[in-house]
């Protein structure tokens, strides 16, 4: 059974998420709370008619820099510098992006404004982040998400051209793991992240590293 949140600035333990991951619905979006979330290892996802609903699911999606996957073919598109990688430059257009962008079996999005808006503001503020792929001066990939301490929570991607979110993907990785990052948190289960080496691993694993890493 899922926690109702009040006004306190509060979470239960993630040890009481339902068998989904569902921790506790309602509060808000403050960065206040949005930052005690990440820092707790949980995270907003609903959809734009509920209330905001926290998850922190067990096991856990991530990726251990060390161990990301470059295929050949994506080594081949590094070669030809099709495309431009940037970070930070225009972080609204890659949220409005993933907002945006239609995604195969999926009717809407969960980005609703007000995620929207919450997020732009951490980025105003610092944590968070886009990593974005260009080409001839437009935007066509990328992703964001927040960074705390050495750790990174992937929120969303999107593509406009064939493997521009993957080219994002695997420039941030690598820069990140240059900048000290141990993990990259992508949530929950995707076949996209899981051919680039992400992998499950235990809740209680996740949160030892992340209590040692933020």
């Amino acid at each position: 059974m899922s926690f109702i949140l009040s006004s306190s600035l509060s979470f239960p333990d993630v040890s009481h998420a339902d068998d989904d991951g569902l921790l506790a619905v309602g509060g808000d979006l403050s960065i206040k709370r949005l930052l005690l979330a990440y820092s707790k290892g949980i995270f907003p996802w609903y959809n734009d008619d509920e209330p905001p609903m926290w998850w922190c699911p067990d096991p856990r999606f991530v990726l251990f820099p060390e161990e990301l996957n470059v295929s050949k073919s994506m080594k081949q598109l590094f070669r030809k510098k099709i495309f431009e990688f940037r970070t930070d430059s225009n972080f609204a257009g890659v949220i409005t992006h993933c907002k945006n962008t239609k995604r195969p079996g999926q009717d809407g999005t969960w980005i609703s404004h007000d995620i929207q808006n919450a997020y732009v503001k951490l980025h105003e503020v610092g944590y968070a982040h886009s990593a974005e792929t260009w080409k001839e001066g437009k935007l066509v990939g990328g992703l964001y998400g927040i960074r705390l301490g050495n750790i990174f929570f992937g929120e969303s991607m999107f593509s406009h051209e064939t493997n521009a979110s993957k080219f994002a993907f695997i420039h941030y990785v690598h820069q990140l793991a240059n900048e000290g990052v141990v993990l990259i948190d992508c949530q929950v289960y995707t076949q996209h992240l899981e051919s680039l080496g992400a992998r499950m691993i235990l809740r209680n694993d996740f949160m030892k590293i992340l209590s040692e890493n933020i």
